[in-house]
């Protein structure tokens, strides 16, 4: 009888296995499910809102298309926007190059705060860092009295106005020319210039000829991400452009979605489509000047001075540091004190200091509260997701390189790529209505801002832990194999321990970022889910600038306390793994 049970067991579970699936079909099943989420998330907003800016009740149209192109507002707004970008992308090259060869290739000193100093415009959020030069250079600051007081009626600058707007984006956005230029210059083999100079050729043949073309894809690459994000950026237009009444594709966008018009979505599709291609044609002339371009560099990247400034090396010294501490700390500065002041205009004494506007945003707003939570919980969120999600995609698109993986680093890096009011409208196309005659109700609620944040976001975190994981030798994973460490013990014990402080900061980096996020929250918020960047921005508007002021110096203040905490568990993370 114990046999026979035995054997109607044996037979159940012979069964049953039949019918298991191979591993192979679980990683199938993985990848498929992988793709359709990549698809529902990254490529069907942006299929989406290309489809109905070409559509309408009746099919197919080009109307839109014909209406907004026939109207001399909008050549006036893509003219407007052009000048911006190209103004603000040729001031981030000149600053960007020029910090960079004197970081690189001079004896200047104290590189390694000049880094900082340098970064600290990018680190900040755009619209704080206009926020601080209005209040340095509105018509009362000491700034402006001082000038009054030298010969020759010299006057501060009106930031109200599209070289304002320039001014503005490009000292945002050079820090990023600066990052592609130094990594870039310091791969350059010495012994190469070596060479041309012991041939006869002089420092500006050697410049021109080895140094510019073999620093071209760093610079160019530079040059395109700060074009892309002065083209993205909806924060400095904002707070500049619609007072002073100039208009770009940015700002006309939000302007179209907050104006509830009867062809206010279809007007703005047709305008983020324009936008994009503009930025399309930026990627494409970039890939036309690197296809031309020597990419000759080494791996070994040479920190040693190239040339020495001599006697001239004080006063450039004097010179940079002026001049990083006047763009930096200054503009802040006067943000700060205006903050402590109780109406906009008087003037800064001990007797006008007051910490009401402090008291008003942590205790007495309950807008200023929630945009607090709300940005706190969209960051963790956004962290939190993209921290696990992008390891993932980062250690496959290390550990198992194929078509498949780049494709999906590729398709991940596209909505970051996009400006972010294109994002922003394409959300709205895409949530709104998933599946004809289907509504979910996530438009209008905290979720679409955490699904935009992640679509937008990921790809830091992507990038991030690809570097960490480079530099993991695999066969320390390997090794680990052998001896039997796989999965979680694995992870734990070995990879963890070698890659976090690289993970770390790039979800600091995605933290930060969805933090003091305005692009994207300015048309995804409802009323009761404002962010810090919308209620800061709405202050202004309103003509609010003591408050303002203040958020923003909270705001500032949260980040620095953001990253010297990164920087303790850094070192700290540093020393017990070195004492292991």
């Amino acid at each position: 009888m114990q046999d026979l049970k035995r054997t109607e067991q044996k037979g159940t579970a012979a069964r049953l296995s039949s019918f298991s699936i191979h591993p192979i079909w679980w990683r199938k099943i993985f990848i498929a499910v992988s793709l359709g989420l990549l698809l529902l998330v990254f490529v069907l907003p942006v299929g989406r809102l290309i489809w109905l800016s070409f559509t309408e009740e009746t099919g197919g149209t080009l109307r839109h298309y014909l209406q907004v192109l026939s109207e001399a507002g909008t050549w006036h707004v893509i003219s407007n926007t052009l000048w911006m970008a190209a103004g603000s992308t040729i001031m981030a090259l000149i600053l960007g190059v020029l910090a960079g060869w004197l970081v690189t290739y001079s004896d200047i000193r104290a590189k390694p705060w000049i880094h900082v100093m340098v970064m600290l415009p990018f680190i900040i959020p755009s619209y704080i860092v206009t926020l601080s030069w209005t209040q340095l250079l509105r018509s009362s600051s000491w700034f402006s009295n001082m000038l009054a007081w030298l010969p020759g009626n010299a006057a501060t600058l009106d930031l109200y106005t599209l070289p304002g707007m320039i001014f503005m984006l490009g000292l945002s956005h050079y820090p990023l020319v600066y990052l592609f230029t130094v990594a870039v210059l310091r791969k350059i083999p010495q012994e190469l210039l070596w060479a041309a100079r012991a041939s006869g050729a002089g420092n500006m043949t050697v410049f021109r000829k080895l140094t510019l073309p073999l620093a071209l894809p760093g610079i160019a690459g530079g040059g395109l991400l700060a074009f892309l994000a002065n083209l993205d950026n909806f924060g400095i237009p904002a707070f500049l452009g619609i007072p002073g009444d100039i208009t770009v594709l940015s700002t006309a966008i939000y302007q179209e979605v907050a104006g509830y018009g009867p062809s206010a979505f279809s007007r703005a599709a047709v305008l983020s489509v324009i936008l994009g291609v503009i930025a399309l044609v930026g990627t494409v002339l970039q890939w036309l000047v690197l296809r031309k371009s020597k990419q000759l560099e080494t791996a070994h990247e040479d920190t040693r001075p190239r040339f020495s400034l001599g006697s001239w090396r004080l006063l450039v010294e004097m010179a940079v540091w002026s001049f990083l501490l006047f763009i930096s700390f200054v503009p802040l500065a006067s943000m700060v004190s205006s903050s402590f002041l109780p109406a906009y205009g008087v003037d800064l004494s001990w007797d006008t200091i007051t910490g009401a506007n402090y008291h008003f945003i942590l205790f007495e707003n309950e807008k200023a509260q929630g945009a607090i939570g709300n940005s706190l919980v969209l960051a963790l969120t956004t962290a939190g997701t993209a921290l696990i999600l992008g390891t993932m995609v980062a250690y496959y698109r290390v550990r198992r390189p194929s078509s498949l993986t780049r494709s999906v680093e590729i398709v991940i890096g596209v909505p970051y790529a996009l400006p972010g009011m294109v994002l922003a409208l394409a959300m709205i196309f895409a949530w709104m209505e998933p599946i004809p005659g289907w509504n979910p109700g996530i438009y209008g609620t905290i979720g679409i801002l955490i699904i935009a944040y992640v679509t937008r976001f990921m790809i830091l975190q992507v990038r991030g832990s690809i570097t960490a994981l480079m530099q993991v030798d695999p066969s320390m994973e390997e090794a680990s194999h052998i001896f039997g460490a796989k999965g979680w013990p694995k992870w734990r014990k070995i990879m963890l321990p070698l890659i976090l402080p690289g993970v770390l900061s790039g979800t600091l980096l995605v933290f930060l970022t969805s933090f003091t996020e305005l692009t994207v929250s300015s048309l995804l918020m409802s009323t009761g889910n404002e962010t810090i960047g919308v209620t800061i921005f709405d202050f202004e508007q309103a003509g609010y600038t003591q408050y303002s002021t203040a958020f923003s110096t909270i705001i500032v203040f949260l980040m620095l306390m953001s990253l010297l905490v990164l920087l303790l568990v850094h070192n700290y993370w540093k020393k017990k793994v070195g004492n292991q």
